[in-house]
């Protein structure tokens, strides 16, 4: 029996759609490594992550925050390895589904065409999320339009003001480490209670 089999009308029209993301080669001219779609979840999910997209390795395992960025982030959410990767209880969408090759000393944005193209129809299979978290800027900007012109700095310092349910976070790379030892609130004040709202949204 296939791990995740449909077992009612809503699961089964999620695994159709499922399958046409993971074959779509819509951007696969602009992608130097070729398409490789990921993201996770299940109808079930409690806690949604978007996110930015994929990188290098998790296009060469197909799992979504395979690197150390994915180790911060867990640290930051204060749950396991296992618990992150239950797609019963987790979703992953990036903002760009593929890994975006490189450019200069990081990775490309996602590429523009991605979420219009399949966010819309995904996300609403998440119907029995009670969390959400936004981790990086590109995700900041995708979902919360009216935030798109303003500094991300500025935006997560206003990290309140989306509560309870919406959590504005910095990605968690290695370059994000100069500015939360500038912003020492994060680590002091939004870590507890966003530790606080996964384990209540998992539980």
């Amino acid at each position: 029996m296939r791990i995740g089999a449909p077992t009612n009308d809503a699961d089964a029209a999620f695994d159709r759609l499922a399958d046409e993301i993971r074959a779509c080669r819509h951007c696969a001219a602009h992608l130097p490594l070729g398409p490789r779609p990921l993201f996770r979840g299940r109808p079930s999910a409690r806690l949604l992550i978007v996110s930015q997209a994929p990188g290098s390795r998790a296009h060469r395992s197909g799992l979504s925050f395979d690197d150390p960025s994915g180790q911060r982030l867990r640290d930051w959410l204060g749950i396991e390895h296992a618990a992150f990767y239950d797609e019963s209880r987790v979703a992953i969408v990036p903002v760009g589904l593929c890994y975006p090759g490189r450019s200069g000393a990081g990775d490309r944005p996602p590429l523009p065409e991605c979420a219009p193209l399949w966010h819309p129809r995904l996300l609403p299979h998440f119907a029995a999320v009670r969390l959400t978290l936004l981790v990086g800027s590109y995700a900041i900007r995708r979902c919360l339009p009216q935030c798109a012109r303003q500094p991300a700095g500025a935006v997560l310092a206003r990290w309140r003001e989306f509560l309870p349910g919406l959590f504005v976070l910095p990605h968690p790379s290695w370059r994000g480490a100069l500015w939360e030892r500038q912003n020492p609130w994060f680590a002091a004040e939004m870590l507890p209670m966003l530790r606080e709202a996964v384990a209540q949204a998992l539980r």
